[in-house]
C-alpha cells in the first residue's frame, strides 16, 4: 500500500531535509527515514538541526498540514512510490573513492524496493555508481527506475535555491526520466535532461572547477604575500570594472565536505591522471602551513596565543566538516603557546566565546569570513586576514 508519495533516504541532514520540506510544501505526501532518532525528534519538535535560512518557518507549515512523516524504520521506503537516496561515495585516507558505504546501504534495504519503484540518487556519486546501482537491482531481480539527479544547493541557501537553480535529470529508464521530471518540475521549469554519467560528471566537474578557480586565488596570494605585496590591491586592479575577471574569488579557505572530495573522486575516475586537481589539493590544503609558517618568520609562536575566529568551512553556516580551521588549530597546536577559538554558529566545547579569544589572543586569524566580523575593531594585535574581511589588506 502506497501511503507516501517521496520517502527522502537519510533526509535528516542538509540535503535531505531541505529538499522534503520544500516538497510537503508542494502538496506532496513526504516521509523521512533516517536512523538518527535524535535528529528525527529535534526535526519534528519544529527545530532546525543545522543553520538553514528560513527553513524554520517552512517546517513549522509542513508540520502543521501533516504533510511531513518521520520513520526510523526502512519499511517506509515499501509504502513510498517514490525513493530519494541521501548518500554519497566518500574517499578514504588514500584519497580514493569508497564503494562499500553505497552497496552495504542498497544490500540493507533491497527487501523494501519493488518493482516499478522509483529510486533517485541525489548526493554526489563516483562516475558508473548510478549504473553499478541499477545492474545491482537487476542482478537480484528488481525492475527499479534509477534516476540521478544531483543536489546543486549551497548549504544556508536551500530553500532558495531548489526552486532557483536549474535541476539535472537523467535515467536509465524513459519512466525514470519522466517521473524524475514531474517531480522536479514541482520546483522549477528549467530542467536539463542528460544521460547518467554525463549527470554525474556534470556534478564533478562544477565542484572541481570551483575547487581550481580557488587554488588560483590562493596561490596568488602566497606570491604577492611572498613579495611583501598587498594581494587586495592587486586584486582591485584586476576586477575593478573588468568582466574578463568578474568570476575571479577572492583567497581563503576552500574545503567542506564536498570540493577536496569531488575533486579527487575525479582525479581516481581519470587514472591519477587530473594533475590540476592534484595541484589546487596541495595549494589548498596548503594554506593553514602556509600562514603558520609566515608567522612564524616574524614571531616567536612558542611564546604567543593565537586565536582563531571561524571554524566552520564556509561563512555563516555551523557545519565543521573538513573544515580548515580545525588544520590551522592542529598545526598551532604544535607550534604555538595556546589556541584559542571561536564561532558564532558552531557548538564545539573547546571553543571560547568572541571576547575571550580578542581580549587574550597576541595573533588573531580570521579563518572564516562570517559577515559578524566585518563589525570588529581590533587594535594592537597582529591580526591575518586573508579575506580582508577588516579592509586593512590581507598581508600577513
Amino acid at each position: 500500500m502506497i501511503k507516501y508519495d517521496v520517502c527522502v533516504i537519510g533526509g535528516c541532514g542538509h540535503v535531505g531535509l531541505p529538499l522534503a520540506i520544500v516538497l510537503a510544501d508542494k502538496g506532496k505526501n513526504v516521509c523521512i527515514y533516517d536512523t538518527n532518532e535524535k535528529s528525527i525528534e529535534t526535526i519534528k519538535s519544529g527545530v532546525i538541526p543545522f543553520f538553514e535560512e528560513n527553513a524554520e518557518p517552512l517546517l513549522a507549515k509542513v508540520l502543521a498540514s501533516r504533510k511531513l512523516h518521520f520513520s526510523s524504520q526502512p519499511d517506509v521506503v515499501s509504502e513510498s512510490d517514490t525513493a530519494v537516496l541521501i548518500i554519497g561515495t566518500p574517499v578514504d585516507e588514500h584519497l580514493n573513492p569508497k564503494f562499500r558505504i553505497m552497496k552495504e546501504v542498497i544490500d540493507g534495504l533491497l527487501p523494501y524496493f519493488y518493482d516499478g519503484q522509483l529510486l533517485i540518487l541525489r548526493s554526489t556519486v563516483y562516475p558508473g555508481i548510478s549504473k553499478r546501482i541499477n545492474d545491482w537491482f537487476t542482478d537480484a531481480g528488481k525492475k527499479i527506475h534509477v534516476a540521478f539527479c544531483p543536489e546543486r544547493i549551497l548549504e544556508g541557501k536551500a530553500l532558495e535555491e531548489l526552486e532557483s537553480l536549474p535541476q539535472i535529470i537523467s535515467s536509465f529508464t524513459d519512466e525514470g526520466v519522466k517521473r524524475a521530471t514531474d517531480l522536479f518540475s514541482l520546483l522549477t521549469t528549467d530542467l536539463v535532461v542528460v544521460e547518467p554519467m554525463e549527470a554525474e560528471l556534470a556534478k564533478l566537474f562544477t565542484n572541481s572547477w570551483r575547487y581550481l578557480k580557488f587554488a588560483i586565488a590562493n596561490q596568488f596570494y602566497m606570491i604577492a604575500n611572498d613579495y611583501n605585496l598587498d594581494f587586495y590591491n592587486i586584486y582591485y586592479a584586476m576586477t575593478h570594472n573588468y568582466s574578463r575577471t568578474k568570476d575571479f574569488p577572492r583567497p581563503g579557505f576552500a574545503a567542506g565536505p564536498c570540493l577536496f572530495k569531488d575533486t579527487m573522486q575525479l582525479a581516481a575516475f581519470n587514472n591519477n591522471n587530473f594533475y590540476l586537481g592534484h595541484t589546487a589539493m596541495l595549494i589548498n590544503e596548503g594554506l593553514p602551513n602556509y600562514i603558520v609558517n609566515q608567522l612564524k618568520k616574524e614571531f616567536t609562536l612558542s611564546e604567543m596565543k593565537v586565536g582563531i575566529l571561524g571554524m566552520a568551512f564556509k561563512a555563516e553556516s555551523d557545519d565543521i566538516r573538513e573544515s580548515l580551521s580545525y588544520k590551522l588549530k592542529k598545526i598551532l597546536d604544535i607550534e604555538s603557546k595556546k589556541v584559542l577559538c571561536a564561532d558564532p554558529y558552531v557548538k564545539d566545547a573547546s571553543l571560547v566565546d568572541e571576547s575571550t579569544v580578542l581580549q587574550e589572543s597576541d595573533i588573531i586569524i580570521m579563518a572564516v569570513p562570517h559577515k559578524k566580523y566585518k563589525e570588529l575593531k581590533i587594535e594592537n594585535k597582529k591580526v591575518v586576514d586573508i579575506w580582508n574581511m577588516l579592509n586593512n589588506g590581507g598581508k600577513i
